[in-house]
């Protein structure tokens, strides 16, 4: 249904007079949707999403306080204002709907002068709170993206001191087995920042183009190995006990971004290897959720027993310019990126990616993914 540039009323009434007369005395101003019963009301608030709801009070079948009723508990609409219409003697159908949620009333017979006023009061107060929330979400993106910067200048800066450092001493240095230390130190930092780089490249052109996946045999038993052989001196470190337990009906050979796989399972457990104190606990666990003749889902999960996550900041982890704490953070390692990109994979991926958590307790992070596999 065409919807011009003009604010929307949705009209619930099952008088026609009663429409005829609001439609003449709005519609020089607003775009006017009617309807004639109830439940139709409530369907077309949540298609529709218009900017206010005049609402009538006496209908058949479900009067006005069932529909404001059922309005107030949908997600969707529950914000939008409603008005109701009531008649002159109607006592105590005003202070039942406010009760309710109602946003203001109209007495019948109308007015065309208080109709358009109080019309307008509700539109002027969307405009207002529009106006503050767009104001508060530039100020929290513009600190979110301060502080990102921030981080990644402090995270950049890290690996290049380091590398600078031991060039430095390496050239100085006459004694093979402190050179052979600063090569190593300067590879891992080099790694370290390539990692950055790449990360920050793919976060920076997620909304320029799609993320493009290859599709090549792989076995994902050998996958997992190749990560957790990668991690081995970190787990071997902070003398953390590794455990898998591996769905044996995954099947042998499956065909997908193996590259882009491994980047998702090294992300997560590289996260679970910072945030896991020593001595703690990490598990990897894969298994079949779905299956047909061409295509596997499989759920991938890393479990820790780390510092776990608050349930507020939750939602916020999986943003690139949000971090769960960044003072945890800034001591562990990291800048927040992998789980940005890996949202953004195991999307292109068919699948999802999810966080239980409990500070203290440790984190779970699963995610799905769809694969064809060969028989």
């Amino acid at each position: 249904m065409y919807k011009d540039n003009k604010n929307t009323v949705l009209i619930v009434d099952d008088d026609n007079m009663e429409i005829a007369v609001l439609t003449e005395i709005l519609s020089p101003e607003y775009t006017i949707y009617a309807v004639k019963e109830g439940r139709e009301g409530i369907k077309a608030a949540e298609s529709l999403l218009p900017d206010i709801i005049l609402l009538d009070v006496i209908m058949p079948e479900i009067d006005g306080f069932e529909v404001i009723t059922a309005l107030k508990k949908s997600e969707k609409v529950r914000n939008i204002p409603v008005i109701f219409i009531t008649g002159l003697g109607e006592t105590g159908d005003e202070e039942r709907g406010l009760r309710l949620g109602a946003a203001d009333y109209i007495v019948k017979p109308f007015s065309a002068d208080k109709v358009r006023l109080r019309v307008q009061n509700q539109i002027k107060m969307i405009r207002q709170m529009d106006v503050i929330i767009e104001k508060e979400l530039a100020e929290r993106i513009s600190r979110s993206q301060f502080e990102f910067l921030s981080r990644m200048s402090h995270e950049m800066l890290t690996p290049m001191n380091a590398i600078i450092g031991m060039t430095h001493i390496a050239k100085r240095s006459r004694e093979m087995g402190e050179i052979k230390e600063c090569i190593d130190e300067i590879g891992l930092s080099s790694s370290y920042l390539l990692e950055l780089i790449n990360n920050l490249l793919e976060v920076s052109a997620r909304n320029e183009k799609e993320l493009v996946l290859n599709n090549a045999p792989f076995s994902l038993t050998a996958t997992l190995r190749g990560i957790v052989d990668a991690v081995g001196r970190d787990i071997t470190g902070k003398s953390l006990n590794l455990t898998q337990e591996i769905d044996p009906s995954i099947p042998m050979l499956l065909i997908g971004d193996k590259v882009r796989l491994a980047q998702v399972v090294g992300s997560l457990l590289d996260n679970a290897i910072k945030f896991t104190p020593n001595g703690g606990k990490i598990h990897i666990m894969a298994t079949v959720i779905d299956r047909n003749e061409t295509e596997v889902t499989l759920e991938i999960g890393i479990l820790d027993s780390g510092i776990g996550i608050s349930e507020e900041k939750q939602p916020e982890i999986f943003n690139a310019f949000s971090q769960a704490d960044s003072s945890l953070t800034a001591k562990s390692g990291g800048a927040g990126l992998g789980l940005a990109v890996s949202k953004q994979i195991i999307q292109r991926m068919g699948g999802q990616i999810r966080v239980e958590s409990e500070p203290g307790k440790g984190s779970k992070f699963t995610f799905s993914c769809i694969l064809r596999h060969k028989h």
